[in-house]
């Protein structure tokens, strides 16, 4: 019997919809993309209608040679990886590698990896899509635009492996113009002025200065302050106005990708690419039991908010069982999507809600369960009753100065007691309880306690998180559900922007590349730009506009762009950026320069005067020269010669070096006195006796090498955990975490193959 194959992205899958369909169906993987535009060239024929080149992958010989013995003399192809525009493109180029005489290609969607949703979609096809196919298509063709011509300019310009990408490098200019608005800020001095009152019976309270005269008070500083306070000295304080309250709240609706990334990024301090490989775990399926794998959630690349009404009547049926009567409405809830929304999916969900979090704990991790517990209770949540709030608003005059005080306490919990969202729970915990107030009776005079005037200053606008960056660019409508986590890596990866603290700062060279793309193509890398862009991908997969109108126009003003920023962008190998700094040795404009080791200061007449300085930028952007440090003299003697060893400063940071050189060449790494970059593992390499430490390339990018290095040179990426390979005894296990894997522990020894679970 000639079996039909169902073809899949994700090997992940494979199991669970074997499981599903039964021994009626073959069912292979592609593992990703099988066909791409060539590495070593642009892969684009822009005279014959931007033309794509695509190539087989390489590497991805033995997939291909899979697939076809996978299909053998099937007639049946049914197309079934992710669906979305990858997903879509992914279908096509299997479909061109298996083409065959008489083959029937039928496109398949899994919005979710469960029996029901399995069987209908195997039993009711669609044919490939081509709109969404040529929408991926123009994308990739306008990233390989700009990336493979841009970044050839930053080599020339600025130094070697540098790249420019459509998307990510707007991400970059966000950055970038936020850290210049923070350095560009002037802290404002302005005051409070809090009352201490109290009624009768107890309890005391305060209340804020809000008005004069009925308008909204400015103080500006300690002066006005004192002057206010003793105005207020002999006047009574007596409750002008109560106003009581109850106000409706409504549920958020189940998440959309941006949405659980920014949450998970809060609540659960995941980042974004963390968030989206366990959300593809949960996805493809998860064993609840020997043999039984199962999808725990929809797809989750989507903007939309639609859900299915099996779902949400699902979910009632849940929320009466769990919670009672009173918490669920009439009739299901369902939520409109914003303009421009694609529907093709539905909102992230729980394939069923009944899949409890108490229930699947067992077969997940510690992660898999605290993101799952996240969409389940979000989307729960999403269908039951509204909360009741009440609140009380307390106007109290003095003279003709008026204060406030507000309260709040919760009537009907409705769907907060299952979950609010972070900035509920913010909100929540800064309101003033109701009970805090005493009962309170308009033209009651209140016992003046004591004035508290309070300086404040005004506060720069905040950098950007994961969480807020993610916001922004949704916001601003760069990029797409499926591209924020690879945005957010790429951007940290390339050394643009360094992650401080929970932060994005950019860095020297993120900066510099920023200014030059900014300047040579003030339209390619705006932002309003970028996002009409994305909102012509939409339409050509709507239908509504051809994908060469989109790229011609679109190259049109990018190749005058191009030709322009050939000649006229700013060289910093040759000329330098200009600075105000004046050169110290002959008095010329000193300008920033890009070197082999990284950027500096150097005279704008070089060759003829060779002074050079490394800098730094302070909070204000100012740069500082930095004068070269002195070797300073250790208490470490050099265990080959006996000479004392000295403090030296290298591009890739402090070492020590042997006294005697040049007769003896001895050099050691410092390993670092903070605890937590030194791993307490001893470096592998036979008679070393060094120890793995955290270091930084000069990309920024965290690797894990020797202490003894320059004399050893062994190193990871992976981080190093000082626990035995139970299989082959090696002295430690490398920490990874993969797409399809998850987080996992394996042996670094090659041929041993050792794996863990974490």
């Amino acid at each position: 019997m000639i079996k039909p194959l169902v073809v899949v992205e994700s090997p992940t899958k494979v199991r669970t919809i074997k499981k599903y369909l039964g021994k009626n169906y073959n069912v292979a993987a592609t593992v990703g993309h099988i066909k791409d535009l060539p590495a070593k060239e642009i892969g684009i024929n822009i005279e014959k209608g931007f033309k794509p080149k695509y190539t087989n992958i390489p590497g991805k010989q033995k997939v291909i040679r899979s697939l076809k013995q996978a299909a053998g003399d099937s007639k049946d192809i049914y197309l079934a990886p992710d669906p979305d525009r990858e997903g879509e493109a992914i279908a096509w180029h299997t479909a061109e590698i298996l083409k065959k005489k008489g083959r029937r290609f039928h496109r398949v969607l899994f919005h979710e990896l469960t029996k029901n949703a399995i069987n209908n979609a195997i039993t009711s096809p669609e044919d490939l899509n081509r709109n969404k196919y040529e929408a991926q298509q123009a994308r990739r063709i306008l990233d390989r635009l700009v990336g493979y011509q841009v970044s050839p300019l930053l080599w020339r310009k600025v130094k070697g492996g540098l790249s420019a990408g459509r998307v990510q490098s707007v991400a970059v200019r966000i950055i970038c113009e936020r850290e210049r608005a923070i350095q560009a800020f002037e802290s404002v001095e302005y005051w409070s002025i809090t009352a201490h009152l109290e009624d009768n019976a107890p309890p005391p309270f305060t209340a804020k200065l809000v008005k004069k005269n009925g308008k909204k008070i400015k103080i500006s500083d300690e002066k006005e302050s004192s002057s206010i306070v003793k105005d207020l000295a002999g006047e009574k304080f007596t409750v002008e106005k109560v106003q009581k309250k109850t106000t409706k709240r409504n549920p958020l609706p189940p998440f959309i990708t941006s949405k659980l990334q920014q949450e998970a990024i809060r609540k659960l301090r995941f980042s974004a690419k963390k968030t989206m490989s366990i959300a593809q775990q949960l996805y493809e399926g998860i064993d609840l039991g020997p043999g039984e794998p199962e999808g725990l959630i929809t797809y989750m690349r989507t903007d939309s908010t639609r859900i299915a009404k099996q779902a949400a009547f699902e979910a009632l049926k849940l929320i009466r069982g769990r919670f009672g009567e009173k918490y669920a409405p009439e009739k299901p809830r369902f939520f409109k999507n914003r303009k421009k929304v694609q529907d093709a999916h539905e909102a992230i969900r729980p394939t069923s809600v009944f899949n409890t979090p108490e229930k699947v704990a067992p077969y997940l991790s510690k992660d898999q369960l605290a993101l799952y517990r996240l969409i389940w209770q979000r989307f729960v949540a999403s269908q039951m009753k509204q909360a009741l709030i009440n609140k009380i608003t307390v106007s109290v005059m003095a003279g003709s100065y008026l204060f406030t005080v507000s309260g709040s306490s919760v009537k009907f919990p409705g769907f907060m007691a299952l979950y609010m969202s972070v900035d509920e729970e913010i909100e929540s915990k800064s309101q003033k309880k109701k009970d805090d107030l005493p009962e309170l009776n308009e033209g009651m005079v209140l016992k003046l306690n004591k004035l508290e005037p309070k300086q404040h200053f005004t506060m720069p606008p905040p950098r950007f998180s994961e969480a807020s960056l993610v916001k922004e660019l949704e916001e601003n409508g760069i990029g797409r559900p499926s591209t924020y986590s690879n945005i957010l890596s790429t951007i940290r990866g390339k050394g643009y922007v360094d992650l401080i603290k929970g932060y994005f700062r950019p860095s020297e060279l993120g900066f510099i590349v920023n200014d030059l793309l900014v300047e040579s193509f003030p339209d390619v890398f705006d932002v309003e730009f970028t996002a009409r862009m994305e909102d012509d991908l939409d339409r050509v997969e709507a239908s509504e506009v051809n994908s060469l109108e989109i790229l011609t126009r679109f190259y049109d003003s990018f190749e005058k762009e191009l030709e322009a920023a050939s000649k006229d962008m700013l060289s910093l190998k040759a000329v330098g950026m200009p600075t105000d700094l004046v050169c110290p040795k002959c008095n010329s404009k000193l300008t920033i320069r890009v070197g082999k080791n990284g950027h500096f200061l150097g005279c704008s007449r070089y060759p003829e005067c060779t002074h050079t300085r490394n800098y730094t930028r302070d909070e204000k952007g100012v740069i500082h020269p930095v004068e070269p440090h002195s070797d300073e003299t250790s208490d470490r003697v050099c265990e080959k010669c006996g000479k004392s060893m000295l403090i030296k400063q290298g591009k890739y940071g402090t070492f020590y070096a042997c006294s005697g050189y040049p007769d003896c060449k001895n050099t050691q790494s410092v390993i670092p006195s903070n605890g937590g970059q030194a791993t307490g593992v001893n470096c592998p390499e036979k008679d070393c006796g060094g120890t793995l430490v955290q270091r930084k390339s000069k990309r920024g990018k965290i690797f894990y090498g020797c202490s003894n290095f320059p004399d050893c040179n062994f190193a990871v990426w992976d981080k190093p955990v000082a626990k035995e390979c139970p299989e082959c005894g090696a002295g430690f296990l490398l920490e990874k975490t993969t797409k399809k894997q998850g987080a996992f522990q394996a042996c670094h020894t090659k041929g041993c193959g050792y794996k863990q679970k974490t």
